[in-house]
């Protein structure tokens, strides 16, 4: 059995976020020991690296919850496990796209930067002008 600090360590998982974790059921409620110690199993060790493997990979939560409850029924098809993994990689296909046209609206603005004085930058104009962006990239919060 592990304390939760070595099954963060163990997981790379923090403290608060294995907490957590427990409050919204994804994991299951820790076993105490005498002096109400939470203590940790192999499963629960196992589960927490599934989590953490699939946060990596940029599952939302919810998604996580819905591959959890499917691999607690090894024996079903796969089908459902693959529409999410499908839908998972078409979110980071998009990102994907979102962010090389940032990244060529970034460069062409650096490269029409005449590095001269603020009052004179490019970065600064475009900045402050998103008619002068070369390309719709939508809002911050669209970029996330």
């Amino acid at each position: 059995m592990l304390s939760i600090g070595n099954l963060s360590k163990a997981t790379g998982v923090k403290v608060p976020t294995i907490r957590y974790y427990e409050q919204i059921d994804l994991l299951p409620e820790a076993a105490r020991s005498a002096g109400n110690q939470r203590l940790y199993g192999p499963k629960t060790l196992e589960r927490l690296a599934f989590i953490r493997h699939a946060r990596d990979l940029g599952f939302p939560l919810e998604e996580i919850r819905e591959l959890l409850s499917l691999s607690d029924d090894p024996n079903q098809p796969c089908q459902a496990v693959d529409q999410i993994a499908v839908r998972q990689l078409a979110a980071v296909n998009a990102r994907i796209e979102r962010l090389a046209a940032l990244r060529t609206e970034l460069e062409r603005m650096l490269h029409q930067c005449r590095c001269g004085t603020v009052a004179d930058c490019r970065v600064i104009e475009v900045l402050g002008n998103h008619e002068l962006c070369g390309h719709d990239h939508g809002t911050a919060a669209d970029q996330l």
